[in-house]
Order: structure tokens, then C-alpha cells, then sequence
């Protein structure tokens, strides 16, 4: 089984974060070791919530676990707090990355077009080296423009999108995916590119709704199934369809929670269309 470690807060209630990767990626058939880098009474979309920052146990744990000579098979990030977090997972990746496990980044910091009230200007600049160590960073659309210094539009085309990610790549990841992309009004997914001009896109309906923490949630879906060794583009598709699927899920329950994807429910399914592209993938393969 392979292992994981993801780096980033736990939010105690709230779907989001660490509270979404650990339930996803283990209902997928991957060990999810956790490094929380804060700890949240609830996500930051409620009006009342405390916070205890971690930030100086990121290296304690680090040291502990090399002297345990723990290894992992990826390593994910998802929210970090500032500045000095960033500094840190860098720090992280240059002891525990190697050529034998995946780095994968979402750089969550921003949407809509603009950044996220927590982080300052400099933020994006911090968050920009992060994803130079990481194979594969998975920015929405607002982000990569932030990580690049590109305007941001509402309206683009397809060369648009291959311009921010090649600017991505530019970063020194190996592989950049822009989350968000939408070419027809009733259609949104998905496109990347990698250092060998290899590309792909995927897109499913569009969802009217909008539910906190569908981010997390296809982050840690497409690193499920990398881990289980689907290539990219089944991954980045099999994480879109489980994340429409949440949403619709969600959007009819009478019990839905305003603050989060209610993805409890749809794990099942998760785990069949996994099990379904894994036996696609083997009959290919013979």
C-alpha cells in the first residue's frame, strides 16, 4: 500500500483540508499520514472560529520521522498559513522528496480573481517557490495568474490557458494542471501541460452550486488515483466526475451543510469508478 503524507490544517468542523484528504485517500486504498500545520475550530467561512497556528512543530515531527527513516510515497500540500509555512514545506520537500515518490502542490490561496483575505501581496511570491519543487501544482485559474503575474480574465480562449500554463511550467514544476477552465458556459473542467509538451483536458457539466472545499476534494481524489496508479488525465478525470458528482449530492440533500461538499455519501461511488478505470487500465495493458 502505498503511503502519503499531506501537509496542511485541520479545520475540526467544516469540510475541508486534512478533514477531507484523510477519509478520501484512505477510502481509495492509500496510507494518508497527516502533518497538520494548524488547527482550526472550524473554516475560516464561519463568523466565529479559533486558530492555533503549528507552524513550530513542522520541524520536530520532520526530525522525528527521519531518525524513524519514514518515507513516503507523495507528498501533498494544500493550504499554508504564510509566508514562513511556505519557507518550511520547502525545507520539507528538500529532506523527504526523492526521485522515487510525487510531490504534488495545490497552491490554495485565491479564486475569483482575487486573494484570499489572509495573505498579503508578497504571499503568491512565497507560494511560487513551493510549486518550483513539486511535479505536479494544481492552481485555479486566479491562482496561476497570481504564481505568474498574468492579468486575469473572465473571457479567454484556448490560447489563453496554454500561455498561463506554460508560464507555470516556468516555475520548475514538472507538470502544471489549471483547475477551472471553461471554454462553453455549461461546461467546466480541467487542462495541463507538462515539460514534454504533452497535453490533456477534461470537462464535465457545470454545476450551478458552489460548496466550500470541492478544492481539497479534487486534489486528493487525483492523487488517490496517481497513487494507485492511474496516469494523469484518468486521474484529473475520475476526480472531476467524484467532485460533480458531491456537488449534485449535495445541492439535493434537505441535511446539506452550507459550509461544505457533502462528499460522505458519494464514496462508494468513488471507490467503484476507481475500481472501474483500474480494470480499464488492466485490460489495456494486456
Amino acid at each position: 500500500m502505498k503511503r502519503i503524507i499531506t501537509l496542511q490544517d485541520i479545520s475540526c468542523v467544516g469540510r475541508c483540508s486534512i478533514t477531507v484528504a484523510l477519509p478520501v485517500l484512505s477510502a481509495m486504498g492509500v496510507e494518508c499520514g497527516i502533518l497538520p500545520t494548524a488547527v482550526l475550530s472550524t473554516h475560516t467561512m464561519f463568523k466565529t472560529f479559533t486558530c492555533k497556528d503549528l507552524s513550530d512543530q513542522i520541524e520536530p515531527i520532520s526530525d522525528a520521522w527521519e531518525k524513524e527513516h519514514i518515507t513516503f510515497d507523495g507528498i501533498y500540500t494544500g493550504y499554508l498559513a504564510s509566508a514562513d509555512q511556505c519557507r518550511q514545506i520547502c525545507h520539507f520537500f528538500d529532506r523527504f522528496s526523492s526521485e522515487n515518490n510525487l510531490v504534488l502542490v495545490d497552491p490554495a490561496m485565491a479564486d475569483n480573481g482575487k486573494l484570499y483575505a489572509a495573505f498579503n501581496e508578497a504571499f503568491p511570491a512565497e507560494m511560487a517557490r513551493v510549486c518550483a519543487k513539486a511535479d505536479i501544482i494544481l492552481p485555479n485559474i486566479t491562482e496561476a495568474c497570481l504564481l505568474t503575474n498574468t492579468p486575469y480574465q473572465t473571457e479567454y480562449n484556448e490560447d489563453y490557458i496554454r500561455s498561463l500554463l506554460e508560464k507555470l511550467l516556468d516555475l520548475g514544476c514538472r507538470t502544471a494542471v489549471l483547475t477551472g477552465v471553461s471554454y462553453e458556459p455549461d461546461r467546466l473542467g480541467v487542462a495541463y501541460l507538462d515539460r514534454s509538451g504533452k497535453s490533456f483536458s477534461y470537462f464535465t457539466r457545470r454545476c450551478t452550486q458552489s460548496y466550500h472545499g470541492t478544492g481539497d476534494l479534487y486534489s486528493s481524489a487525483v492523487l488517490g488515483g496517481l497513487m494507485r496508479g492511474l496516469e494523469l488525465g484518468d486521474a484529473l478525470a475520475l476526480a472531476a466526475d467524484f467532485v460533480v458528482a458531491c456537488i449534485e449530492a449535495t445541492a439535493a440533500s434537505d441535511s446539506a451543510r452550507w459550509y461544505g461538499v457533502e462528499f460522505e455519501s458519494q464514496i462508494p461511488l468513488l471507490c467503484q469508478m476507481l475500481s472501474r478505470r483500474l480494470d480499464e487500465k488492466g485490460n489495456t495493458a494486456r
